[in-house]
């Protein structure tokens, strides 16, 4: 059965936050400073991906869109960054739910700058989880993690502004700007990082993320903006809550607070019903005018 372009952009961006959802994990498991993280995984992506792009045509498109892809590797170099920061100074469950807001950011941008209509029960999505998110701030020990909260929310701000400039430019190609992303992040920390200074066990853990997790992830996710508008590619962070969270409780023992527990509960109850929701409608376009997705 062939998959519709909704279903298509449906799947890659799943694939994608699942893959990133390992990222608050492999943080902690490197047992390292933030910005020994910053630089090898920046290192790394940039030399797995940008000996990717040595093949075939794919600098074609930086050529033809200087601009704007400096613009998307300056932003996933700051997402990158801050994302390690954030976890650094707050529990993983905070940064991903503080995370939740990027489709607010995006929802903003797309119709400030792309004129893009945002559909009601995307912004419904949205207030909701912005309602789930708010109960973070209220949970136990939450002061002490001002300076990683405000790191997440950056962050947030970051990915919202990415995806918006991905969906003006589908034709920037991804691959090389998350490339020139991690070579940029490595630079602005190598100058605060020890590099040198680990054991084979973190080395090996920071070779995991940068060389396989981190390009699959960010790949897959700002590939599904030729498919989905940007804010609904964003509400699929929220994705990364419950997993980025379960991890890091499952596995190392950092669990989060109840309210921090309840608030990551509505926002994945509510992406649920947003997918269920977008598919409905994807079906009903479909008995309406069958060539509208078959593509």
């Amino acid at each position: 059965m062939q998959l519709t372009t909704y279903q298509c952009g449906l799947l890659i961006v799943i694939l994608g936050v699942v893959f990133l959802s390992f990222d608050g994990l492999l943080i902690r498991l490197a047992a390292t400073d933030g910005w020994t993280v910053i630089f090898w995984r920046g290192l790394l992506m940039f030399c797995v991906l940008g000996l990717i792009c040595t093949v075939g045509q794919r600098l074609t498109a930086l050529r033809r869109y200087p601009m704007a892809s400096l613009a998307s590797a300056v932003l996933l170099a700051l997402i990158s960054s801050l994302f390690v920061l954030a976890v650094m100074n707050a529990s993983v469950a905070n940064v991903v739910v503080i995370l939740s807001t990027a489709p607010l950011f995006a929802a903003v941008f797309s119709r400030m700058f792309l004129g893009e209509r945002v559909a009601r029960h995307t912004l419904a999505a949205i207030v909701a989880c912005m309602l789930g998110m708010s109960l973070v701030f209220m949970g136990h020990g939450a002061h002490g993690m001002l300076l990683g909260n405000l790191y997440a929310l950056a962050a947030s701000v970051a990915i919202g502004g990415d995806l918006t400039l991905l969906r003006r430019f589908p034709a920037v190609d991804t691959m090389t700007v998350v490339a020139g992303g991690g070579l940029l992040s490595a630079a602005v920390a190598l100058s605060m990082a020890t590099p040198l200074a680990l054991d084979a066990q973190r080395y090996g853990v920071l070779a995991l993320m940068g060389l396989v997790q981190m390009p699959l992830a960010t790949v897959l996710i700002n590939s599904a903006t030729r498919y989905l508008p940007s804010t609904e590619v964003a509400l699929f962070y929220l994705v990364e809550t419950a997993l980025g969270t379960a991890w890091v409780w499952w596995l190392l023992g950092e669990a989060p607070s109840v309210s921090t527990l309840i608030g990551g509960g509505v926002v994945i109850l509510v992406l649920v019903l947003h997918a269920w929701i977008g598919l409905r409608l994807e079906r009903q376009r479909l008995r309406v005018s069958p060539a509208f997705c078959a593509k």
